[in-house]
């Protein structure tokens, strides 16, 4: 009996290697080499595949025909996130931690686009379902024409789909499907990149848009090969922070509309709420009728996507009880916190060598730009100086090494989202147009950030 041949596959690049090693020499990453028995490398030609091909057809980039409609789902902020619906023969990825509420969140899309007319159809592979009309009658969607199947064979699903004409499919999950032409079992990096390759290129040849759920690796990487990230048109990550209600849907790959948007909803007994102004959501009415915020909070006016979002930035300062100060931060980059403390000590004159330093982004967001730069050093000022910011002030500002307060993007969206907040003083760099109805603070450097913060001239 011959061997059967075995190679080694990087779950992250998809090199292929003839042996197994540490480290993947493609991409670099280590202990990601994943046995496959059988079966040919990738791009190898069958024998059968070696005869004479028939060419393919070129066609210029003018085209006659309309752009087809968006399918609006009816749930606003996943369509928001989607670039304002689903694309026809479009690819959807969307991965997210165990529990944080991806099979919830898509049984709303599919009953809100079944309401609307769609003919939607969800597969589970991890539920039966029994399962998923308990959970749409805990949701009211009981009432809703979607087609419910528990179904993992790729074979019998792809011959269902071609058969019947939907407009929308979910798939949850695609680690659960397995196809009989490979050995592996389900799971295996080649059953999912055959069962993903099958069903996008099922929704390419003028099929339904197709919504496929991933699972997480413990580091929050979407599980399988990166190749499936790369076929699919987007990638949506489900986010969520133990202890708090809210979800963020974030796209960090979409072909057919903006990186980097979100989509904020709260989770409930009855299931998901859209949440349409998450700046409410996540500053709340922690103060009171007080005029002041707390020493060492400052309020950040960032922009998630195409919206603007207001958050709170907490920091502590407190003496160190050991030899090596501790930095610990939740929500923000701790080499950009690294930064704004040698800046604030080289530049300005504060010391940190020997305190504590703890910041938090209130509510569990989790923000990437720049310009909460100044917000934070605002909060450090404040809780080191013990002077509390007051409670109608939004800081923004990214800042340099050499002390500078830098200009950054959409500026006077940021500060109208503060005014329909109520928001009347702001600290950010120069503004070209100052607005009418709010006290703008210009700081060109961060000194006078602390000079007017310890001396609360505003």
């Amino acid at each position: 009996m011959a061997r059967d041949s075995s190679q080694y596959v990087c779950r992250v690049c998809g090199a292929v290697h003839a042996k197994w090693a540490g480290q993947c020499s493609a991409c670099g990453e280590w202990n990601c080499l994943t046995e496959e028995v059988g079966g040919a490398p990738p791009g190898a030609l069958k024998p059968a595949a070696t005869k004479r091909a028939r060419g393919i057809q070129f066609e210029d980039l003018k085209s006659e025909s309309p752009e087809p409609a968006r399918l609006i789902t009816g749930v606003s902020e996943f369509d928001r996130v989607c670039g304002g619906g689903l694309v026809p023969g479009s690819a959807l990825l969307i991965s997210g931690d165990p529990g944080v509420g991806k099979s919830t969140l898509l049984l709303e899309v599919c009953a809100r686009a079944a309401l609307k007319g769609a003919r939607v159809a969800y597969l589970s592979g991890e539920e039966a379902v029994e399962q998923i009309r308990s959970r749409a009658r805990r949701m009211g969607l009981s009432e809703a024409d979607v087609a419910l199947a528990s179904a993992t064979a790729l074979r019998e699903i792809v011959a269902t789909l071609k058969r019947e004409a939907f407009d929308l499919v979910v798939i949850d999950s695609i680690q659960t499907l397995w196809s009989d032409v490979h050995e592996a079992g389900p799971g295996s990096i080649v059953q999912v990149r055959a069962c993903a390759s099958e069903l996008v290129r099922l929704a390419k040849a003028g099929g339904p848009a197709m919504i496929l759920v991933g699972h997480v690796t413990k580091d929050g990487q979407v599980a399988g090969p990166r190749v499936v990230e790369h076929m699919v048109d987007a990638v949506l990550n489900f986010e969520g922070e133990r202890g708090y209600p809210f979800r963020v849907l974030r796209a960090g790959k979409n072909r057919f509309g903006a990186t980097d948007e979100i989509g904020v909803f709260e989770m409930g007994d009855t299931g998901l709420r859209e949440v349409t102004n998450p700046s409410a959501l996540f500053l709340g009415d922690q103060n009171g009728d007080r005029s002041e915020r707390e020493p060492g909070t400052a309020v950040f006016a960032g922009i998630e996507g195409s919206r603007p979002v207001l958050v709170e930035i907490q920091a502590l300062s407190a003496p160190s009880a050991y030899g090596t100060p501790r930095r610990a931060v939740v929500g923000w980059d701790s080499g950009r916190l690294a930064m704004v403390l040698a800046v604030l000590e080289s530049r300005c004159g504060l010391g940190f060598g020997d305190r504590d330093i703890y910041l938090n982004v209130a509510g569990g967001l989790k923000i990437n730009e720049p310009a909460a730069d100044l917000a934070a050093a605002a909060a450090l000022i404040s809780s080191v100086c013990d002077v509390p910011l007051p409670k109608g002030c939004v800081v923004f500002g990214e800042i340099g090494l050499s002390g500078e307060v830098r200009a950054v993007g959409r500026a006077e969206a940021r500060l109208r989202e503060a005014m329909k907040l109520g928001f009347d003083k702001a600290l950010c760099p120069p503004l070209s147009h100052e607005p009418a109805d709010m006290a703008a603070t210009p700081l060109s450097r961060l000194a006078e950030a602390v000079e007017r913060i310890s001396q609360s001239r505003y």
